[in-house]
């Protein structure tokens, strides 16, 4: 799903502007179960790939659900933990997130993933309403709270997922790192998503928005393109990551109040925003939501903005919601 110069993952094409007066620096490696690019202006530092890999690593190691020695992992499992500083701002935003999009962004919804087979399960599964029902019982961001530092369940068959907001948080990671170092013209893209900071020889970076394709390894084509500074973007979309089973499709957008996954015409959602674990949290919840609903909700948030595409008789439309 990746290719070298356009980037793309989480159906975001990252292109460069700009004349070429100054050599960018560039590298890309692996991680998160992902390809990540950098590239940045200024002195080269061959040092770089290490340090973006220390601060993977860390974001990994507490946020994975597949390491099984991950503290996000030993919570699950009902051990009691301590959380660090990364952990204990990620469970903030995502509540806060969570009250202001009416559940439809909840990190609760473990249970709902493994069921429906994109967990660590991989087995496209059809599960009875009376199945669904039961595991939506403890699918509620409601039944986790902080206590001081502390991190509790209301309920022990809580289960955490943040794979829908931990990318973005670990590309301002990275981000906040080039700044400490004394970078300013940057541009770091994580699996999709992506922060913008400065210029390239004086002209914002440019990003483009993927075309929509009919299955999960169709052609990479940018439709919307715009400019991007100081600014973060990511993208939420059903046309990738999807099971099928009996003929049916059953997409890994989930709707914490149905149990289901989310049936809609909407196909991706891009949110800009000024951090990427504000856009890439917005971005999953308005497709949940839906574009009536989510252009509700950014008429109260004048710093977000986003592009909707979706499928009108057979076609492709866009709507470009910015308050």
């Amino acid at each position: 799903m990746k290719s070298h110069i356009i980037l793309f993952l989480g159906f975001i094409l990252v292109t460069f502007a700009g004349c070429r007066q100054e050599q960018p620096n560039t590298f890309e490696g692996r991680a998160l179960g992902t390809i990540y690019h950098i590239t940045y202006m200024g002195a080269d530092d061959a040092d770089m790939p290490a340090r973006v890999d220390s601060v993977l690593q860390v974001v990994n190691a507490t946020f994975s659900v597949f390491d099984t020695n991950s503290l996000l992992t030993h919570f699950n499992w009902g051990e009691e933990i301590t959380p660090n500083a990364d952990l204990l701002h990620i469970i903030q935003k995502a509540l806060s997130v969570s009250e202001q999009t009416d559940g439809a962004f909840d990190c609760t919804c473990q249970p709902l993933i493994e069921l429906w087979g994109f967990g660590r399960n991989k087995t496209a599964t059809s599960p009875t309403p009376e199945v669904v029902d039961s595991v939506r019982q403890f699918v509620n961001y409601r039944l986790i709270g902080l206590e001081g530092d502390s991190l509790v369940k209301r309920d022990p068959r809580v289960q955490l997922n943040f794979n829908a907001i931990a990318k973005g948080f670990a590309v301002d990671k990275v981000a906040a790192l080039f700044k400490h170092l004394g970078y300013k013209d940057f541009i770091v893209e994580i699996g999709g998503e992506v922060v913008a900071s400065g210029h390239k020889n004086g002209r914002p970076w440019k990003v483009g928005i993927q075309v929509p394709t009919e299955s999960a390894d169709g052609p990479v084509e940018s439709s919307q393109q715009f400019e991007l500074s100081d600014r973060a973007v990511a993208t939420s979309g059903n046309y990738r990551n999807y099971r099928e089973r009996d003929g049916v499709r059953y997409t890994h957008i989930l709707n914490p109040a149905t149990g289901k996954p989310e049936e809609t015409n909407l196909l991706s959602v891009t949110v800009i925003a000024p951090d990427c674990t504000t856009a890439d949290a917005f971005a999953t919840a308005f497709m949940v939501l839906g574009r009536d609903r989510s252009t509700q909700i950014l008429q109260n948030h004048p710093e977000l903005e986003a592009w909707f595409i979706y499928d009108e008789n057979g076609k492709y439309k866009t709507d470009h919601i910015k308050p």
